[in-house]
């Protein structure tokens, strides 16, 4: 009976990403082990997150409230607004500490294969709140990838005509490493991103 228990929780950690069999057995023998409180609390903010997140009504974060910390934050710059694909992406550039400014998820990227119009995005959403905060720069952070590059050309041509300034985070070499191992399109895209110092 209890390693039917235990086969039902390692078969439930597998559906997490990146949680192969091994590691949810391992998972699922860790949970096993620990003080009955803990496991409680991970069920109890589990189960929290279930019934509480939502999105921002303005820019799409996760919440548990009608606008995110950072929409209601009166402390940020409401003149720009940096878009990312999903939400994960903010707490991704948060931690950089150094942008102070605006988000807006676009909820996945273009991937027309895939059924991903932009009308599945939240494109149409940005293109208002652009109009009407009065927000001067846009700055596309969208992956580096054929769909977040083909997400970040779609929504430049929407922008086409107005005075907001466009720009699209660098791409390049990670810090610490060696030129010698990165690859062409690394290489290529840090020299077309150089600045002056």
């Amino acid at each position: 009976m209890a390693l039917s228990i235990i086969d039902g929780l390692i078969a439930e950690l597998t559906r997490l990403p990146g949680i192969g069999r091994k590691t949810a057995q391992r998972l699922a023998f860790f949970i096993l082990s620990m003080p009955h409180e803990e496991a409680k609390a991970i069920a109890a903010a589990i189960n929290e997150v279930k019934d509480k997140a939502r999105f921002c009504k303005k820019c799409f974060n996760i919440t548990d409230s009608e606008l995110c910390t950072i929409c209601s934050d009166p402390d940020r710059d409401r003149s720009r607004i940096c878009v990312v694909e999903e939400p994960s992406n903010i707490t991704v550039i948060e931690r950089a500490a150094i942008f102070k400014g605006l988000y807006h998820v676009l909820l996945g990227a273009l991937s027309p294969i895939d059924g991903v119009t932009p009308e599945r995005l939240k494109i149409g959403e940005l293109v208002a709140r652009i109009n009407k905060e009065g927000i001067k720069e846009v700055i596309l952070a969208t992956n580096p990838n054929t769909k977040g590059e083909m997400t970040a050309q779609y929504i430049a041509k929407m922008l086409e005509g107005t005075d907001v300034v466009l720009t699209r985070i660098a791409y390049g070499l990670p810090m610490g490493s060696d030129i010698e191992f990165a690859d062409e399109v690394t290489l290529g895209k840090a020299l077309e991103g150089r600045r002056k110092l």
